[in-house]
């Protein structure tokens, strides 16, 4: 979408609250965004464009068509957004980076339910706690109701008329007393479903009720003299205080709250996020957020807290937040705690995001060395470009001609970052009349892949243009004709400042000199000149003894030019002695050039 594009629509643009769609040539919703003032919220997008982020900038470009909704309050163009952002999930909005496969604590939905973790959840009527980040934590907490509440395993059908028939016996978990036997009766149902509820519990942070629950059992075995059995309750208590006292944040008489900390790295969003039930600190979690436009700060973490919450089955009122918020749920208390233990839990979080960051640096770094210097070029070229795919196929372009004359054109091809000479291809000019640089691109881009494209050969992923925004945009008008354009990322480079240019954007970027990705470039571009260069000469050679001597059959391209040095010119030659041609070349091939030019004479 154009500057011009916009001033159609200036008069038009309201300035009151609303949302605004950005759709792309084919109508697809690309960004939804919410303002207090639509007219100057719009309005920021097309002025000072070379400020502006690169993000926004290709959201801008990518953009054809603008639309809009005015609502009567703020607050009601925030609601809708949250909408339609969930229902049409538009490319540049905000998104959570999480590829992780998280662990749950499933209670099954049967009778005499089961206790046990998955990754997977299934809407069967089950319940599920988590996830948890970390399977090291998931097995502690079940290990943990294990050993408090012996809790069946097997996964038999425990109707009651298979039990009153008797078609089960005890197994070994119940003789090493980790299940009580409710498949031949010897626990009832009302029993067991006393432990689940305070499995719940667990789950769910109530640590309170369990631990009534376990010391009013205990005083049951006291009262009826079965100290053995109130021993090993009282065992149980102990290792389930010192679960909870790992757990506890620094103080108890907290009530349910989320805490959420961002900070801001190198254009990339991390989020912590940490889940207090009853004074206890039951989840962790730290989250890469990507923002593909101008989003800020605050912006980015409202909808991170939104996300997190509905991914972790948050139901707390109080959200502990670094800066001003505006979310979706009005009835959720934001406060921004400046001392005291809420601000503990805020550095807490802090550190939690600046420890991932370090790692997630590290990390960046050690897969670094350990790539080859191939890979380390490759993906360094990728970084630099913005581009999905890793570029082990890249084409260069270049034209070459000397006022107009012997129009030529060379395209060289690198595969993993080395020169694949065996692919090279050199292009005779075929339908552009004169000097045209840019016509000539046109041309040979679109026979260069219209020939793979029928060949059904692979395509590269990255095509260089020797010039700047004239030849790109002159290489894209053949792109385009081809359907290319989504499918090869295709850049120019202009030689005075080392720019690169992109498709449709007259901001070029720069890369760093001494980066290995642009030495790699200017290489495609040297190697593509030399070899336009050399295969222009060639031509230019061949065409200008072409017209004389090497047309005659027998006479060879070094006799041709040694006949020439001497006489000057074919003119010469046929106007000299034919004793003194005879002695340069030869009688045999004197009497070919004499003979050849004489019946040229006859005719």
């Amino acid at each position: 979408m154009t500057k011009k594009d916009y001033q159609a629509l200036l008069p038009a643009l309201p300035k009151q609250p609303g949302i605004y769609k950005y759709k792309d040539a084919e109508g697809t919703i690309i960004y939804i965004g919410k303002a207090k003032n639509l007219k100057n919220r719009i309005a920021s997008y097309f002025t000072n464009d070379k400020h502006k982020a690169y993000k926004t900038r290709t959201l801008v470009k990518n953009a054809s068509t603008l639309e809009w909704t005015v609502v009567d309050t703020e607050h009601d163009a925030l609601l809708l957004e949250n909408n339609l952002i969930k229902k049409f999930q538009p490319r540049y909005n905000v998104m959570l980076k999480d590829g992780k496969s998280y662990t749950y604590v499933c209670i099954k939905n049967e009778r005499f339910p089961r206790v046990f973790f998955t990754r997977k959840v299934f809407k069967d009527g089950s319940k599920y706690f988590g996830p948890y980040t970390s399977k090291y934590r998931t097995k502690i907490i079940l290990d943990i109701i294990k050993k408090l509440f012996p809790l069946r395993t097997c996964n038999l059908n425990l109707a009651d008329k298979y039990i009153m028939a008797g078609k089960y016996k005890v197994c070994l978990e119940y003789h090493i007393k980790n299940c009580m036997g409710p498949c031949v009766n010897y626990e009832s149902e009302e029993a067991y479903n006393i432990k689940i509820t305070q499995v719940v519990n667990i789950l769910k942070g109530n640590f309170k009720p369990v631990k009534d629950y376990i010391k009013s059992e205990m005083q049951i075995y006291v009262e009826a003299l079965e100290f053995e059995k109130a021993q090993d309750l009282k065992e149980k208590l102990t290792a389930f205080e010192d679960y909870q006292s790992k757990s506890m944040v620094a103080n108890p008489s907290f009530h349910d709250m989320d805490v959420f900390s961002i900070k801001t790295d190198n254009e990339k969003h991390f989020v912590a996020f940490l889940k207090i039930v009853n004074g206890a600190m039951i989840n962790t979690d730290v989250v890469e957020v990507i923002s593909n436009a101008d989003e800020t700060e605050a912006e980015v973490l409202a909808f991170t807290i939104e996300r997190l919450r509905e991914k972790f089955n948050s139901i707390a009122k109080t959200v502990i937040v670094p800066m001003e918020v505006e979310l979706v749920d009005k009835e959720i208390n934001t406060a921004i705690p400046k001392v005291g233990d809420k601000k503990k839990l805020l550095d807490l979080a802090d550190k939690n995001l600046k420890y991932f960051i370090l790692q997630t640096k590290k990390e960046e770094l050690n897969k670094i060395k350990k790539q080859t210097p191939t890979e380390r070029i490759l993906t360094t070229l990728r970084d630099d470009l913005n581009m999905k795919e890793m570029p082990f196929h890249i084409e260069c372009f270049d034209n070459s001609n000397i006022q107009g004359t012997n129009p030529t054109a060379s395209c060289v091809v690198f595969k993993n970052a080395k020169p694949s000479k065996s692919d090279y291809r050199k292009f005779k000019i075929k339908t552009v009349i004169g000097p045209d640089d840019f016509a000539s691109m046109v041309e040979v881009v679109g026979r260069r892949y219209s020939r793979l494209l029928g060949e059904n050969k692979p395509l590269p992923q990255l095509i260089v243009i020797d010039g700047g925004k004239g030849q790109l945009s002159s290489a894209m008008q053949a792109i385009d004709l081809l359907g290319l354009r989504d499918k090869i990322t295709v850049i120019g480079i202009a030689k005075r400042l080392e720019e690169i240019y992109f498709p449709g954007d007259s901001v070029p970027i720069y890369i760093n000199k001494k980066s290995e990705s642009l030495k790699l470039i200017q290489q495609l571009r040297n190697e593509a000149h030399r070899f336009a260069i050399n295969f222009h000469r060639d031509l230019r050679s061949k065409n200008a003894f072409g017209t004389g001597l090497t047309d005659v059959p027998g006479v060879g391209k070094k006799t041709a030019e040694k006949l020439l040095q001497h006489f000057k010119s074919v003119k010469r030659l046929l106007a000299a002695d034919k004793n003194e041609v005879i002695e340069m070349a030869g009688p045999s091939v004197a009497k070919k050039i004499f003979t050849y030019y004489q019946g040229e004479e006859e005719e």
